[in-house]
């Protein structure tokens, strides 16, 4: 559909997976906030490796009975939307690595918006 077409931002957002906000996860928060926002789409992807801040090397162990992994949320829209929503969001993120970029949006199909 046209609309998602042009010139948009991409936000990312780096936590843990073990990040919590309210005793719930907090890129399940995040994502909720993003619904609520109005906000077109967010993915969430979790990564089998990282590196942060502090340069402590998280990743998957069958052996460890808990995991710190990290997450990236990435939202893509319209630059006052993104604004806004992380307007709603940025006390919710105690420790992360927030990121915004231009991008252009070329191509959007989905079968609800099909002529």
């Amino acid at each position: 559909m046209k609309r998602y077409l042009g010139p948009r931002k991409i936000l990312r957002i780096y936590i843990d997976n073990d990040d919590k906000y309210e005793n719930k996860p907090l890129w399940e928060a995040i994502l909720k906030k993003a619904k609520e926002n109005g906000i077109s789409g967010a993915t969430v992807f979790k990564g089998v490796a990282g590196m942060g801040a502090h340069s402590e090397i998280s990743s998957f162990s069958i052996w460890s009975m808990s995991q710190k992994l990290p997450i990236i949320i990435e939202i893509i829209d319209k630059e006052d939307k993104i604004m806004s929503f992380l307007r709603n969001v940025e006390l919710m993120i105690e420790e992360g690595l927030v990121t915004l970029m231009d991008v252009d949006v070329i191509s959007y199909k989905h079968p609800k918006f099909e002529q």
